[in-house]
């Protein structure tokens, strides 16, 4: 008999990742082994639970695989919610809690007033934003010792340094003679507007408004010939933050399945991109930018093709900034 392996790669991470469900995992099991023959049972567990053994360690680490099921787990208990079933626990358990972002989520009894949007999936995003935000912070209070890279266009700063989970992340670093309030609308509430200003950009769309803060959007990179990297476009959770007088911009690779790769492009992922936006000391009316980056391109591109176009991408994002600034303020 053989078993599909996304079944095993599902049933492992159901079991090791959600423990309050694991008696409903072992009755369907149970239930779909009592059709089939003693020793075809027998190797069908023995199977299942060689496998999540051995998947446990790596698909805890695949954040796709995460929110797809996350976003599984939300609907069906959206699901027994609103039907008032009365096998609903009164307090969902913690585990999944977590997975869904809200530690103090409750079930409300089934004779009381139930909303659907209670369980939204867009809290997946809230949280991806939030949990990017962290990371970045993590990474910028770190005393790290970065190596700097060279660029074409000496406008901006960039070095470089390795992160466990990352790889290697580019910091981009320049003082702009704006405030932090413009930027702050160009980069985040304009942002749709980028490819009137960014030649690398073809499109920007915002697919969803989640609250004030979170935005989740769509990105394709403009053809260009010669290109070695080829057309992109990516999908991303963009989130704001506010530590004291800075503001932070950090981005995130997400998954809409209604929303598939577009034709010609590769779809990447941007594992974690931050700005930092902060008056410089002294004078509010300048900027001092800090831009962190770490992508996955996809695709067959040797990575140190990827270690050159990275930093000189930024550093030409940088360039088409400073210009559509320099010219939206003249009169």
């Amino acid at each position: 008999m053989r078993v599909p392996p996304v079944a095993f790669a599902s049933l492992a991470w159901s079991y090791h990742q959600v423990p309050s469900f694991r008696p409903a995992i072992k009755a369907r099991r149970d239930a779909v082994c009592s059709q089939r023959q003693p020793g075809s049972c027998a190797m069908l567990r023995a199977t299942v639970k060689l496998c999540c053994g051995i998947a446990h360690d790596h698909l805890r680490r695949l954040p796709g695989l995460k929110i797809t099921a996350v976003a599984e787990i939300q609907k069906d208990v959206r699901g027994l919610v609103v039907r008032g079933s009365c096998h609903l626990p009164s307090k969902i358990p913690r585990s999944v809690q977590r997975l869904m972002g809200k530690e103090t989520a409750t079930c409300p009894e089934p004779d009381g007033d139930v909303s659907p949007s209670q369980f939204s999936s867009v809290d997946i995003y809230i949280t991806q934003g939030e949990t990017a935000l962290e990371r970045a912070l993590s990474i910028l209070q770190q005393h790290t010792s970065w190596q700097a890279e060279v660029i074409l266009d000496a406008g901006a700063a960039v070095s470089s340094a390795a992160f466990p989970g990352l790889g290697k992340v580019f910091r981009a670093e320049v003082v702009l003679a704006v405030p932090v309030a413009r930027l702050h609308q160009e980069l985040f509430e304009r942002i749709e507007q980028m490819p009137q200003w960014n030649p690398a950009v073809s499109q920007v769309k915002v697919l969803q408004r989640v609250g004030t803060d979170t935005l989740v959007t769509h990105e394709v990179t403009a053809p260009s010939p010669g290109n070695v990297v080829g057309q992109r476009d990516f999908v991303s959770v963009r989130h704001r933050g506010r530590r004291d007088t800075a503001v932070y911009l950090v981005g995130t690779a997400t998954h809409i399945e209604l929303l598939p790769s577009q034709e010609g492009c590769i779809r990447a992922e941007s594992r974690l991109s931050c700005i930092v936006l902060q008056p410089l000391a002294g004078d509010p009316s300048h900027t001092r930018f800090t831009w962190l980056l770490s992508m996955d391109l996809k695709g067959w591109i040797p990575t140190s093709v990827i270690n050159r176009v990275l930093p000189q991408s930024q550093a030409d994002f940088i360039k088409h900034l400073c210009r559509h600034l320099s010219t939206a303020a003249c009169p």
